[in-house]
């Protein structure tokens, strides 16, 4: 995975400074988003492996697939990947490329996870005080899980903070054995 990623930060930082020097951040980030779900399906995987199409028939292929949804620079970049055989990279690219975004942004999208829902004002001040904490812009997911007994599960980035009731009793019961 971590080959996969080396390979793709060249092209996710190149499609990057193209689309900010270009003011289209939010375009390339959904025409990539696109890209790396049409390439996660089964049957264009088997075209983009057959030896017998060249770089250009699968490029072309690939944007025929996705219809208007690309721009000519995407579709351009599309044959860029083709031709140095990377296409199947775009998933890594895209997570890449929104990680650029985000940073460039000052945002982060965290996941919190809670025993019970949370109502929107809840919501609210959590994504106040994680905003004030993190020193950006905070875009909150909320989820629900009933196993975590209470409390709730952070995750932002590499940050998690388990304030859960599971997570709690872990930590005990880690320490009663040490």
């Amino acid at each position: 995975m971590a080959e996969l990623t080396t390979l793709a930060r060249p092209y996710a930082k190149a499609a990057f400074e193209y689309a900010q020097a270009h003011q289209q951040l939010a375009n390339w980030s959904v025409m990539l988003g696109l890209a790396a779900v049409v390439s996660q399906d089964p049957t264009l995987q088997r075209m983009l492996k057959a030896p017998r199409l060249t770089s250009t028939d699968k490029a072309n292929t690939f944007v025929e697939v996705c219809g208007d949804k690309f721009d000519a620079q995407v579709a351009n970049f599309i044959h860029v990947l083709a031709e140095n055989s990377r296409l199947v990279l775009l998933p890594e690219i895209a997570e890449l490329f929104a990680l650029y975004k985000a940073e460039q942004e000052k945002s982060v999208d965290v996941d919190v996870t809670s025993a019970f829902a949370l109502n929107d004002e809840q919501q609210d001040k959590l994504a106040k005080v994680l905003s004030a904490r993190l020193g950006r812009e905070v875009r909150l997911h909320a989820a629900e899980d009933a196993t975590l007994i209470g409390g709730v599960v952070i995750r932002a980035g590499d940050l998690v903070i388990d304030g859960s009731v599971r997570g709690k009793l872990a930590q005990l019961a880690e320490a009663l054995k040490s």
